[in-house]
């Protein structure tokens, strides 16, 4: 292989260990779930704003884009909420082994969006990710309301990933990005506001510690990591980068496992179920580019 496919193969794995160091972020970071992504989104619009002013990128766009961006950057900013609440209300460990059940809304999801039938292997496959999170369900009861919230945000993590990947073929993933930023913290503004929680000087008076992980969680595990994770797909196939992300949980557990031993450690029926989700997940990525070969292969031959 050689030397500059390495290093963007290298990158690849950097950003998905991003992606899992997230969590650990999430943990860390004494706030509340929605201002946690209200910072999170305030801190990352700001840079991302920046970038586009000193690489001059025109940012204009039509209106009814700009309200398509919207509805995306408030499933995102719901996205970021249950999955941050689901580590407060459970651990790092439940919150990605509910995420990985992204697979299972995908299934259904993506037929109702691209207008396709469901394919009878994406069935099999959910109802395997539903024995997954049942196993975890039945050892781990006491976190119900953790497992319940990151349902919840594998369900909005797929529906934005649906709907991110048609306005990538018309836009700059960095103009989608902005404006989703920039409408994810109009909307947590007044949900945060509505919840009772005023904008005043206890709002903002962090510790030096939570300032801290919040820029690195705004513009490491966001900014970077959105720029990273487009410009590591013009040298690497997206299915690679797919199946590559998948590892996402699995780097998450190992680090939570490291950074929090003590409440991190689970039943070993948690393992096998989470175990379950993420090797489904591997396969039906797998599948599908297998499937996509397939059918590239058969229309040239035609």
């Amino acid at each position: 292989m050689p030397n500059a496919k390495i290093k963007h193969y290298l990158h690849l794995h950097l950003l998905v260990f991003i992606a899992g160091f997230t969590a650990i972020l999430g943990k860390k970071i004494s706030i509340g779930s929605s201002p946690l992504v209200w910072y999170r989104m305030v801190i990352a619009a700001i840079l991302m704003f920046l970038f586009i002013k000193l690489t001059k990128i025109n940012i204009k766009v039509s209106k009814k884009a700009v309200l398509q961006f919207s509805a995306a950057g408030i499933i995102i900013a719901l996205h970021w909420v249950t999955f941050f609440e689901s580590i407060k209300q459970s651990n790092v460990s439940i919150a990605l082994a509910m995420f990985s059940s992204g697979a299972f809304f995908a299934s259904f999801i993506e037929p109702i969006f691209f207008k396709r039938r469901i394919q009878a292997y994406e069935i099999i496959f959910g109802v395997v990710v539903v024995l997954g999170v049942s196993l975890i369900l039945n050892s781990e009861l006491k976190y119900i309301n953790g497992i319940v919230l990151g349902l919840l945000s594998a369900l909005f993590s797929t529906l934005f990933a649906v709907i991110n990947g048609r306005f990538i073929e018309r836009h700059k993933a960095t103009v989608i990005s902005f404006y989703e930023f920039i409408s994810g913290v109009l909307f947590l503004t007044v949900f945060i506001y509505f919840s009772g929680t005023n904008f005043d000087e206890r709002f903002f008076s962090l510790s030096n510690e939570d300032w801290i992980y919040l820029f690195i969680l705004a513009s490491v595990c966001t900014a970077y990591a959105f720029i990273g994770a487009v410009e590591v797909m013009r040298y690497i196939s997206p299915f690679t980068v797919i199946l590559s992300y998948n590892l996402e949980p699995v780097y998450g557990i190992i680090l939570a496992l490291i950074f929090f031993p003590e409440s991190e450690k689970m039943s070993p029926q948690f393992y096998i179920g989470a175990l379950v989700i993420i090797v489904t997940l591997i396969l039906d990525a797998l599948f599908k580019n297998y499937k996509r070969r397939k059918q590239k292969t058969s229309s040239i031959n035609d």
